[in-house]
């Protein structure tokens, strides 16, 4: 509706334009677009002003900052080289404690502290990909970029690189998967962190299906711009 009365000029100057004229653009009903003028107006996108030839409407500062979100949207799904996110799917498992381990180090988790914003919780969410379309999706997600963790040294071993990618678990949670240089598990495996112990929050048990949107940091860039 927003993105069709700036067609009409409304995003720049005042313009007419009647409930009948713009239903019909719409393809919905007149009632429907009587509705959607009265959300608009009650959320401060736009002022309007009835006459009898038909409605005065000029978008607001409100409702310009919403065309910009959609812009920039576009505009990155559009001309970015990787995907803002994908989907991974898999079964939780419990794992050999490596990550939580791996996450103790503080040379590690001071770096996620500072990098993906969020204290990690002392362990990982290990989840077994479910079929081909998703460790391919896995597998591809290396070329994408990634927000790095360097490595570091210790009097008695090296630990290596790890690449985050920000993601939302279960739809829920604000967390991370973490891809190790140096790992025991393979493609097929997920190794997910957040602030919190998602077994508990997200109420999972071995065998418990969970999914989790993956963002490029490109995309999370995109975003805080």
């Amino acid at each position: 509706m927003i993105l069709k009365l700036s067609e009409l000029g409304a995003y720049r100057r005042v313009t007419k334009v009647s409930t009948e004229f713009l239903a019909g653009k719409l393809g919905i009903s007149q009632q429907t677009a009587s509705r959607y003028f009265i959300e608009l107006e009650r959320k401060g996108w736009i002022k309007r002003n009835i006459t009898p030839e038909g409605s005065l409407v000029k978008i607001e500062d409100l409702g310009a900052r919403e065309l910009l979100k959609l812009y920039s949207s576009l505009k990155g799904v559009i001309e970015t080289a990787y995907p803002l996110s994908v989907t991974l799917e898999g079964v939780v498992f419990t794992g050999f404690g490596e990550g939580a381990y791996y996450i103790s180090k503080e040379n590690y988790s001071k770096q996620i502290t500072e990098k993906l914003g969020f204290e990690p919780y002392g362990g990982t969410l290990n989840l077994k990909l479910l079929g081909d379309y998703d460790v391919k999706t896995r597998m591809e997600l290396e070329m994408y970029p990634a927000i790095e963790i360097e490595g570091f040294k210790s009097a008695d071993r090296s630990f290596g690189l790890v690449k985050c990618y920000p993601a939302i678990i279960g739809n829920k949670v604000k967390g991370a998967l973490v891809i190790a240089v140096r790992s025991h598990y393979d493609v097929s495996v997920l190794e997910i962190i957040a602030p919190v112990y998602l077994r508990k929050k997200l109420n999972l048990k071995d065998g418990y299906k969970v999914k989790v949107e993956v963002f490029t940091s490109a995309a999370m860039s995109d975003s805080n711009s």
